[in-house]
């Protein structure tokens, strides 16, 4: 089963960059999209369902803004579009397929970088989403969450940490927060059950050549439930080409799909 994330900092931009051309040769099974950037009346036919995947949707209300989405080439057995909270599903974060006892879900945690009051949005947006996740720990579904989280775990986890420890993306409650995911609650990072020393960062600024001299983030996540991790073969971030400010983070896993 191959799995793959990626955050296209909009369909249509990532689309004009080849995305497309590309995701047609990876034989993938399921890909989480965030930030779309668009409704539904901004897809093509091709986005809506390309390389013999289908696709499903979360929108926000905001044109141009947030979103996000699932390609999957087996149709899902049930569809959950967003978490029943108004104003986080207002800003399309969260879509789940799930396929018998198998959820996959595409989620997309806000950025707190623009302004103090989005730090706090994305505070109140990982309060109120710790109780589903705890939901989902305790389900006793293979459970595996695909996406944008804007935290990076750990030192190892940016080029840069030092210089961004008063930085969204690496405030230490933030850190401790997804810590917890994998300590309290029991989920795994697959890359880092399977790379404990790589730094596998998937967002790169765009400023002063952060891509090209690799001074990125790690904070791109396949994140899963026991079964899932110890399912987990290989992994890697594709750099080749370049579609958006973040990388596809691709995973196989030996677990029937």
């Amino acid at each position: 089963m191959r799995i793959i994330s990626a955050n296209l900092n909009g369909i249509r931009s990532a689309a004009n960059k080849g995305f497309f051309t590309w995701l047609a040769n990876q034989n993938a099974d399921v890909v989480a999209l965030q930030e779309l950037k668009a409704q539904s009346d901004n897809l093509s036919d091709a986005m809506r369902a390309p390389a013999g995947l289908q696709g499903w949707f979360h929108y926000a209300e905001k044109k141009g803004y947030s979103g996000v989405g699932l390609y999957c080439r087996k149709e899902p057995d049930q569809i959950i579009e967003g978490l029943g909270i108004a104003d986080i599903d207002a800003e399309g974060r969260y879509i789940e397929a799930r396929f018998g006892n198998l959820s996959i879900i595409s989620v997309y945690l806000p950025s707190g970088s623009s302004s103090a009051e989005r730090q706090q949005a994305k505070f109140s947006f990982m309060a109120r989403f710790w109780p589903h996740l705890a939901m989902l720990a305790a389900s006793g579904r293979d459970v595996l969450l695909l996406g944008d989280w804007n935290i990076a775990h750990r030192e190892l986890d940016l080029k840069n940490w030092k210089g961004n420890q008063k930085n969204s993306g690496f405030l230490p409650e933030e850190r401790e927060w997804i810590g917890k995911v994998f300590t309290d609650l029991g989920f795994a990072d697959v890359w880092r059950t399977l790379y404990p020393d790589a730094p596998g960062y998937t967002w790169w600024s765009n400023r002063g050549q952060a891509y090209a001299k690799d001074v990125g983030w790690r904070i791109d996540y396949h994140i899963a439930t026991s079964t899932l991790a110890a399912a987990a073969q290989t992994a890697h971030v594709f750099k080749t080409e370049k579609f958006s400010d973040h990388a596809p983070l691709i995973v196989d896993y030996d677990y029937p799909f």
